[in-house]
């Protein structure tokens, strides 16, 4: 036996006994023409045999219409280029046999051998539900061993039984099931009864439903969500800072290294702020999105992120999109490349496609730095606004998505979003080895999507900001001959930006962005956010002569607040401040997204609609907010 796949309906603990049987010793792919992953690993039996495991997708019946449900008969029948399985493991839960074994009958009728799995037994126990596991093995004519896939308990001897099938041939069915598939869900009722199983003593649990009751009311289901949702990004933002000062910490060491015993060039200049610099700023996200990924995990394996989801159904299909769109664009929250690839099981193309065109409108962390510099400056007389004025970036994100989506349903993507048809699982402990597996094939899988295309941009952004090289400014000398050497150092810096292709550049697109109230230092701090929008920061303060992290030097804050035009006018006078702000919220400055994009929906053109799109969507805005504000007599 060489290659064993794993089947099941959704939230049946399947990637959990995946996890259990292979561990760490996976690896996430693609399946050929699709953008739904499978997860193949390798599964050692203490004799040394052992085979390889594929997780397939969760899915209700063979013959649904659903890419979930197509990928599965590709593999059962080796088609489209899928091998063959030599035998299946079928998952099914123990508290609601009806439901699954109509899965199990369709398997059967395929004719590949196979193992069911009866998981979830410890919580069937509980509630008072028995099933006699060899006279359901002895109806269906197959094996059946009862498991709790996240204890590990039962598993050895489900790899035992997979094992036997290559060597011994299942019994005679005394149920066998129908060839008419109107006629499996009587079927699966008769062997359940035979079983000893009772369809109403599955369906019936006072305690889920009272909980049901509860955290699906429209009311008070939302109050638990907004608090729920209010707790996991607390979580995430506090927990997370402390590996990204670290990571930033590291890298930003690793870059002096690099300055200090290299020799002064362009290999060291390269190497620190190209190469250096890119890779930090790609890792410096990998603890918010791995531990996002790891909280998502934890909510969807207890069973409430499907209740999320049906609370929030009813609220997504008004503005066109599914309530499938919920993790996406919750998870886009940290950042948009992990939740556009979230979309990949939205099972309508056209409901995907949506919501991967708007999942960028959403804040996302990299934005954090740029609302934090903005809105100090624009307040910075009135502290006490500065906090409404940065919430207010989130809802106005959160309204262009929404409103977008609806827009996009009535012109270029027509149609209604498919009705959510969920079947709600069972509440269950969480598995923290799951969440632990998860977290981490996310963040793998963010960091070879997204890792080498912006260290690349990086290294572009790098020599476009340092070529052609500005000699000594007089300014910077002086300053320098006074001991003064980061002042001299940071108008040196100016200068050459000012100088560089980037800065000409900037000069040369000022006229785009005059009506909104930019010059061409604000024009080169925008291009240079197109490689991560947090640069913006950095390129204001190199541009404004000064050194440091603005958000903790109110120095360098003073220097950008004080930065003057070629006329001598503020740069970010009251109403720029306000236009800028609003142009970072909605304009599309994220290169790797558009990358992931592009793979993602399938087409370059995607791509290119996005990026029109959400630019035009922000220029609009901070145009009507720059010139409103100048009309009411606000400069």
């Amino acid at each position: 036996m060489n290659r064993v796949a794993l089947i099941g309906n959704p939230n049946t603990g399947k990637t959990t006994l995946f996890n259990r049987l292979c561990g760490v010793r996976a690896k996430t792919s693609n399946f050929p023409g699709t953008t739904t992953s499978m997860r193949v690993g390798h599964h050692t039996r203490v004799d040394g045999r052992g085979w390889e495991v594929v997780d397939l997708p969760g899915v209700y019946g063979l013959s649904f219409d659903g890419p979930e449900s197509r990928i599965v008969r590709h593999v059962l029948h080796g088609e489209d280029g899928q091998t063959k399985p030599d035998a299946l493991v079928v998952i099914v839960d123990a508290t609601n046999m009806s439901r699954n074994l109509i899965l199990v009958g369709e398997l059967l009728r395929s004719g590949t051998p196979l193992v069911v799995a009866l998981n979830m037994t410890d919580l069937a126990a509980r509630r008072g539900l028995s099933l006699n596991a060899a006279v359901l093995a002895a109806r269906i004519g197959a094996e059946v061993v009862p498991i709790v896939a996240s204890k590990g308990t039962g598993v050895a001897a489900l790899s035992d039984a997979v094992d036997r099938l290559s060597s011994t041939q299942p019994a005679p069915a005394i149920t066998p099931p129908p060839s008419n598939p109107d006629a499996m869900g009587e079927w699966a009722d008769v062997v359940l009864e035979a079983a000893g199983g009772s369809l109403k003593e599955s369906a019936s649990d006072p305690l889920t439903e009272r909980l049901d009751r509860f955290l699906t009311h429209p009311v008070f289901g939302t109050l638990v969500f907004l608090a729920v949702m209010g707790g996991l990004f607390w979580t995430l933002f506090a927990l997370a800072n402390y590996p990204m000062d670290l990571i930033e910490a590291t890298f930003a060491y690793l870059g002096k290294l690099a300055t200090t015993y290299l020799p002064n060039g362009p290999i060291a200049e390269l190497l620190s702020n190209g190469i250096i610099g890119g890779i930090a700023g790609t890792i410096v996200f990998l603890p918010q999105i791995c531990l996002l990924f790891f909280l998502i995990s934890l909510l969807e394996d207890t069973g409430y992120l499907a209740r999320a989801a049906f609370v929030n159904d009813r609220f997504f299909r008004r503005f066109g999109l599914p309530g499938h769109a919920f993790v996406p664009l919750l998870t886009s929250h940290a950042c948009a490349l992990p939740g556009i690839m979230s979309t990949r099981l939205i099972p309508s193309r056209r409901d995907r496609i949506v919501t991967i065109l708007v999942a960028p409108f959403i804040s996302c962390s990299a934005r954090l730095p740029v609302y934090v510099l903005l809105t100090g400056l624009l307040f910075a007389d009135r502290p006490w606004l500065a906090g409404p004025a940065f919430a207010s970036c989130y809802l106005l994100g959160a309204g262009a998505a929404f409103t977008s989506a609806w827009l996009f349903g009535r012109t270029v993507f027509r149609g209604t979003p498919r009705s959510m048809v969920l079947e709600l699982p069972t509440y269950k402990r969480p598995s923290i080895r799951t969440a632990l597996l998860t977290a981490k094939d996310q963040g793998l899988a963010f960091l070879q999507t997204a890792g080498t295309v912006i260290v690349a941009i990086c290294i572009v952004m790098w020599w476009l900001s340092a070529y052609p090289k500005t000699g000594p400014v007089p300014q910077a000398e002086a300053l320098r001959s006074h001991g003064l050497v980061q002042e001299a150092d940071a108008v040196q810096a100016q200068a050459q930006q000012a100088n560089s292709v980037i800065g000409r550049v900037g000069r040369t697109v000022e006229p785009v962005f005059r009506p909104l109230g930019y010059d061409w230092q604000l024009s080169v701090g925008l291009m240079t956010s197109f490689l991560a929008r947090e640069v913006f920061v950095s390129t204001m303060t190199v541009l404004a002569g000064g050194a440091g992290d603005p958000s903790q030097d109110p120095g360098v804050r003073q220097r950008i607040r004080t930065m003057t035009r070629d006329d001598g006018r503020l740069v970010f006078t009251p109403a720029t401040c306000a236009s800028a702000l609003v142009f970072f919220v909605l304009a599309m400055q994220c290169l790797p997204t558009l990358a992931v994009t592009r793979r993602e929906a399938g087409g370059v053109k995607y791509a290119l609609l996005q990026l029109t799109y959400m630019s035009s969507v922000a220029w609009i805005s901070a145009f009507v907010v720059f010139q409103g504000l100048r009309l009411a007599g606000v400069s």
